[in-house]
This record gives structure tokens, C-alpha cells and sequence, in this order.
């Protein structure tokens, strides 16, 4: 079977992409004339280029059974407002028409928990919770949030759709990296002074690979699945890396008040002046919130493996540091 993925270079493309390979699958996935194709080395990929918002999408799935639509805009910078809209809406109603027209079978779109929002006071919640979009905070989460009613729309015109919602991976392959990879990164390099008290889910990259592979063959479509497994503080995920890694994890827990504010003056003000803002608002506003989430459904659903949260902390220290990223300032 044949299966075509767009983000296929990206942290979760990269390990769905060898997952498939190992499990007989062969692999076509998009990739921008501009994408780093290092996580491709010494794979068996067909590779094309285009962009999610081709006209001519269609004409490269043909031949493909079954769709994987990985790819997306992350950006928690106000600047990119337009282009998370363009990338995540826009791109994945284009990629869904696509499939349609090239006759793919079944879809797994990845979406994300940032869609489904937050529960009230730091609150554990599941598929059946949805925040109001104009409670989701930043223009991220909405974009995703409205990624996801295009989705539902071409389920409503007879397509097979099935959705993932993947919380916070970890492990190897993190290229850019990922937020929760900087986190680990940061620690790394010793820049991590203090925390602030938020809370996330977290889960091993390759149960993620396996979630999406797994809502393949036995998702329902139209229906959701939380990718997730273990919800921590920031301060136990440090925790758990000063055990992994020797290294000391901070002490001193700041208020948020205080990246609020360089947050604030970093994007309104120092960047309109052109210099490049190192915090963004959207990001620290987000940490004003517990984002647990209850990974239950897919589970038993779809038999998601819950591998060990420290295990993956480990092989994402060790790929940082073999690739030399963790020493990159």
C-alpha cells in the first residue's frame, strides 16, 4: 500500500515516515522547496515538491491509497497570524479536496489538543470537551481548532476522515526543534534558570507514529483521538531530565507576570523598532494554563501504546546531543 505524507520531514512526519516503511508501507511525501530533507537521509522516500495550497495537489497523490496530512504551520508569533490561517485552514481544506479528487481511500488528519482547548482550572479532559474558539488562546490553537471543522466538513460530503490530536511529543528527530523539544534543548545548554508553573501532556514521538498508523486501520471516521499519555508540571518534566541527565534542574519558580511582561515589550514594542523578539505573548499566555488531557479513548480504541515519558526523554537527550543541536547557540 502506498501512502502519501505531507510534514513527512518534520519531528512527527520523520518517525510516522519510518514507522510506515518498517511495516511495509510504501512512502511519497510533499515537501517544500525550502524543507530540510535531513530526516530523510538513507530512507526509502519518494519525494515531491509542491506546497498545501498547489492547485495541481491532486495530480501528485495519485497512485496513493491512504493520506497522512502531517503538515502544518506552528508559530506562536503574532506576525504570522496570515500565515497560519493560509497554512493550517486554507492548506488542509486544499489537501482534503485533493485526496478526494485523486480517489485516496482513508485520511488521518493530525490535528492537535491546541483545537480542543484547556479544561477550567487546569481540569483533565477528553474528546467530547471543546473550548469556545474564542476562548482558545492565540491564533495557533484557532487556526488548528478551524483545521479541524474542515475536516469534519468533508466528512459531512462522504469523505473517510479520522482525526488525531497529538499533545506534546518527545524523542529523537526533533529537527527544529519542536517547543517541548527547546524546553529539553535549553535545559541542555544550561539556560534554563528558572520555570513558571504550567503543566503539560506528554508523550513518546513513536507512540504518536504508532496513534496515527493504528487510527488508520482502526479509527472510526469523523471521530477524534487524543494521542497523549502522561500529564506532568513543568518542574517534574525538569525533574525527571536532571535524573536523565545529571545536570541540575531549576530551583526558583517565577510568576508569570514577569515573562508576560518581556513577552509584551519584546513583540509590541522592541519588535516594531526590528529587533527580533525572544518570548512570544502567545506562548506565555499559554502557559497560564494546565493542559492535561485524558488519552483513554484512543487506548482502547485503537490499542495507543503508552511508552515510558523518561525513556523518551532519554533518546531525545541523546539524539540532541549526537547531532550536535543541544551545543548550537
Amino acid at each position: 500500500m502506498k501512502a502519501f505524507v505531507t510534514g513527512g520531514s518534520g519531528f512527527i512526519g520523520a518517525n510516522l515516515v519510518r514507522l510506515l516503511l518498517e511495516q511495509g508501507y510504501a512512502v511519497r511525501s510533499l515537501v517544500r522547496p525550502t524543507s530540510r530533507l535531513d530526516n530523510f537521509r538513507g530512507l526509502d522516500v519518494e519525494v515531491v515538491v509542491g506546497d498545501l495550497n498547489d492547485s495541481h495537489l491532486s495530480e501528485l497523490m495519485v497512485g496513493c491509497e491512504v493520506l497522512f496530512h502531517v503538515a502544518a504551520h506552528y508559530s506562536l508569533w503574532q506576525k504570522d497570524r496570515d500565515l497560519l490561517y493560509k497554512n493550517n485552514v486554507l492548506g488542509t481544506r486544499n489537501v482534503l479536496e485533493a485526496a478526494r479528487r485523486a480517489k485516496v481511500d482513508r485520511v488521518v488528519y493530525t490535528s492537535s489538543v491546541a483545537a480542543i482547548g484547556v479544561g477550567v482550572d487546569g481540569a483533565v479532559v477528553d474528546e467530547s470537551y471543546q473550548s469556545p474558539l474564542e476562548k482558545l488562546v492565540g491564533d495557533y490553537k484557532k487556526s488548528k481548532f478551524l483545521a479541524e471543522q474542515e475536516a469534519m466538513k468533508a466528512v459531512s460530503l462522504g469523505q473517510d476522515v479520522v482525526i488525531v490530536n497529538p499533545t506534546s511529543p518527545i524523542g529523537p528527530w526533533d529537527i527544529k526543534p519542536t517547543p517541548t523539544g527547546d524546553i529539553i534543548v535549553r535545559f541542555l545548554r544550561r539556560q534554563m534558570p528558572a520555570y513558571v508553573d504550567t503543566g503539560l501532556n506528554f508523550i513518546d514521538v513513536r507512540d504518536v507514529a504508532w496513534g496515527h498508523l493504528l487510527a488508520l486501520e482502526r479509527g472510526r471516521g469523523g471521530d477524534r483521538y487524543i494521542l497523549g499519555n502522561e500529564n506532568l508540571s513543568l518542574r517534574e518534566l525538569l525533574e525527571l531530565l536532571e535524573e536523565v541527565t545529571g545536570l541540575a534542574a531549576p530551583k526558583f519558580r517565577i510568576p508569570v507576570c514577569l515573562p508576560l511582561t518581556v513577552a509584551w515589550v519584546d513583540e509590541c514594542i522592541l519588535e516594531r523598532l526590528g529587533k527580533r523578539p525572544d518570548v512570544p505573548l502567545d506562548g506565555v499566555r499559554m502557559s497560564q494554563q494546565r493542559m492535561f488531557y485524558d488519552a483513554y479513548k484512543a487506548v482502547r480504541e485503537l490499542g495507543l501504546p503508552q511508552s515510558s515519558i523518561r525513556v523518551a526523554l532519554e533518546d531525545a537527550v541523546n539524539w540532541f546531543r549526537a547531532t550536535g543541536i543541544c551545543s548550537k547557540f
